[in-house]
């Protein structure tokens, strides 16, 4: 079996290392593709292997501020579907232009906008040579990814949908049963505040974690230290 050579070096930059997410929606205070891409410039200078990134403007923005790999998303709404990562074969083929490293793609039991079926828009990833990071938020749903041909897959989505496990940290169970029973890549994303957590899943096995409101949003960050001092 042909083995991508790029695949390999890009698991091995990423292993045990911290990817950070710079996203802000439009509700957000650092909203804007400038503001993103100095994230991205800070994120690489503390040291982060890889960068997380919603959007063409974003992604274009960030790639010339930045020498790193780039996981790139992009988070639309479809009436009809709770699917909003990636969610249709327009946003795939939007990505891939952009020629990102790696393409997030919801990977959920979910149903797709306009019927669109997982299995197909995978295949059809994969037929233009593109890695993909598949979001889950169950075990079932990351074993599906990889025997579809997934390259990573990332416990992004846990609590997030309504049939997942809703913790209040990182979902380190899925985590740890994903690395048991895989032979892909298991990235850790949702709710690590901390190093001591990114640290334990590591730990647990999974490859490299993935941080994004506890380094890149500010008024996240605000709200948990004005919490905790009324507490």
């Amino acid at each position: 079996m042909n083995v991508n050579p790029y695949k390999l070096s890009l698991v091995d930059a990423l292993k045990k290392r911290l990817i950070v997410s710079c996203q802000a929606l439009e509700d957000e205070p650092l909203y804007g593709a400038d503001i993103m891409a100095k994230m991205a410039i800070a994120a690489e200078k503390g040291g982060a292997a890889a960068i997380r990134a919603n959007s063409i403007v974003d992604i274009k923005a960030i790639r010339q501020a930045v020498n790193l790999p780039i996981i790139g998303l992009i988070k639309s709404v479809y009436s009809g579907s709770s699917v909003y990562i990636t969610p249709t074969m327009v946003e795939v083929n939007e990505l891939i232009e952009t020629g990102i490293e790696v393409l997030a793609l919801d990977c959920t039991h979910r149903e797709r906008p306009h019927g669109e079926k997982l299995e197909d828009i995978i295949k059809y990833i994969k037929s233009k040579h593109q890695l993909i990071m598949a979001d889950v938020s169950t075990f079932e749903e990351g074993v599906r990814a990889e025997q579809l041909g997934v390259d990573f897959v990332s416990t992004t989505m846990s609590g997030y949908t309504a049939y997942s496990s809703n913790e209040k940290g990182p979902d380190f169970s899925l985590v740890r049963k994903l690395v048991e029973n895989v032979s892909i890549p298991v990235i850790c994303e949702g709710k690590i505040w901390t190093p001591e957590d990114a640290k334990y899943a590591l730990e647990l096995g999974a490859h490299a974690v993935v941080i994004g409101s506890a380094i890149t949003r500010p008024q996240l960050i605000t709200e948990r230290f004005v919490e905790k001092l009324r507490k």
